[in-house]
Formats: C-alpha cells, structure tokens, sequence
C-alpha cells in the first residue's frame, strides 16, 4: 500500500504564552500544502521490521524515526505483522513544513486501514499527537485551528482553492531552539479568527508569523524571499511555522526562482 504524505502551512502564528512544563502555547491555522513525501509498506521479506529511506538525507537512527515510531506505537496494541517500509523524502527539513510529522500520521492513517484496526479517526489523532505537536492535524488534513502545542485543533473554513501556492526552501533550516529564542509570548493585537476572515489581499496586515522578526533578522534572506514574493503579485506572503520555508499565495500561475534556493509550486 503507498499513500503520499503532504505538508503544511501556518497561516498566522502566535505564541501567546509559555506553559509550566517549558512548552509554548500556540495559536495558528493549519493548512494543507501538495509537497509530498511517497510512503510504502510491504510484507517483510526477513524477521524484522525494516524502514528503508531514499531521497533527501536524513540525519537521524532508524528507531527515532517518526514513521517506526508510529508503527511501534501500534504494534504496541494491535498485532502488527512485520513491514517492510519504504519512505521517500521530498518534503525538507527544518521547513516549518511538517513533513516529519505527516509521515507519522500518514503511517498511522495507513496502517489501520490497511490491518482494518477499526480506530476511529479521533483516536488516530490522539495516537499521533503523542508523536509530535503538529501530527494530529495530518490525520484529519483539512484546515483546522490549533491551539495548545498544536494539537487542539478545531475544523475552520478556509478555502485557497484556485489560488497557486509557491514554497520556497533556502539552502538552510531553522531549529526549535533557535525560532523560540527571540521568541517573547504575547496574545495577537487582532484575533486569528478575525485576521482569516478579512479578504486574503486584506492579510499582509492582520495576518502574522511572531517568529519572522526575530528570524528575519537573524537570516536577512528570508525577509528578502519574503519581499520577492509580494513584488512577484502575492496575494499574502509569510513563513511557514518556524521553519525557513516562505510560502506566497498568488491568484495567477507563477513561474518563480530563488538562486540556491529550492522552489515548489502547485495550484491548490
């Protein structure tokens, strides 16, 4: 069975305050975005589970993987025959994109259709947000508003449909610790759900990422990324979560390059 993981965007983000146990409370609209990573399992051909990764490189054992882990947590409970797993990397790291977790939650989604384990959706979301604060909202893959870590999420009417999204990756990531570090918790001047209400040329004003001054700043390209978008026709421009992915949302198709920079383009 293959499925194809997909990534997200933030469409705002704030950090409103710091929890007692050294998390952040978040509040952000999650959005479907079609970049997508290729998972597949199989019967295994030995005694163990295997997870077998092409494409982009990825700096981490097999065992810390997200999608072994999701297995894992699965076999855990249900009697799981043993896979052979094939993950290809398309979606970057450190993007703010979510590619890590969609693979998580895609492994878990497939796993139980495929065994028919009869969880229910809302339990694959508990599942998986036990794997990371953002996997949840790739169970159900569909505009949501999170809150929390991520994971209290809510579905919310937002539909991009017909808009072209552009992404665009410098040669560079951004890690947690360093987008939390300028980071101070402030409840957003405009409500988010006000904010995505306004019409999306309205955006740009209402509509903010609290982690772009900081990192912007500290990585000036991205504000420059940013700036090309808006001078190309964007509709809206931000970064997405706090990874260095800038995305640009254009109502015509757009034919744009960043010099060193990896670019992906599709229509919603």
């Amino acid at each position: 069975m293959v499925v194809f993981p997909n990534a997200k965007i933030n469409l705002g983000l704030y950090v409103v305050e710091k929890r007692p146990d050294g998390f952040h409370n978040l509040e952000t609209i999650f959005y479907p975005a079609p970049w997508r990573d290729a998972l597949e399992v199989v019967p295994a051909t030995g005694n163990e589970t295997t997870l077998n990764i092409t494409g982009l490189a990825v700096d981490a054992p097999t065992e810390k993987n997200l999608v072994m882990r999701a297995y894992k947590l699965l076999a855990n409970e249900y009697k799981l025959p043993k896979l052979d797993i094939y993950l290809h990397k398309a979606i970057p790291f450190g993007a703010g994109l979510g590619g890590g977790s969609a693979d998580a939650a895609f492994m878990l989604t497939m796993l139980n259709q495929l065994f028919e384990l009869g969880i229910s959706e809302d339990k694959l979301a508990e599942y998986a947000a036990t794997l990371g604060s953002d996997c949840a909202f790739f169970v159900y893959n569909c505009p949501m508003i999170a809150s929390g870590r991520g994971e209290i999420l809510s579905p919310i009417k937002v539909d991009l449909s017909g808009y072209t999204i552009v992404l665009v990756k410098p040669p560079f990531g951004i890690s947690t610790p360093e987008a939390f570090a300028g980071i101070t918790p402030k409840k957003p001047k405009i409500p988010l759900t006000e904010a995505i209400s306004q019409p999306i040329e309205r955006w740009k004003d209402v509509l903010f990422n609290d982690f772009e001054p900081h990192l912007f700043r500290n990585h000036p390209q991205l504000a420059a990324i940013k700036q090309q978008l808006y001078d190309k026709g964007a509709n809206y421009a931000a970064m997405s979560g706090s990874g260095s992915t800038i995305f640009g949302l254009f109502d015509k198709e757009i034919d744009f390059t960043v010099e060193g920079c990896t670019v992906f383009s599709a229509k919603l």
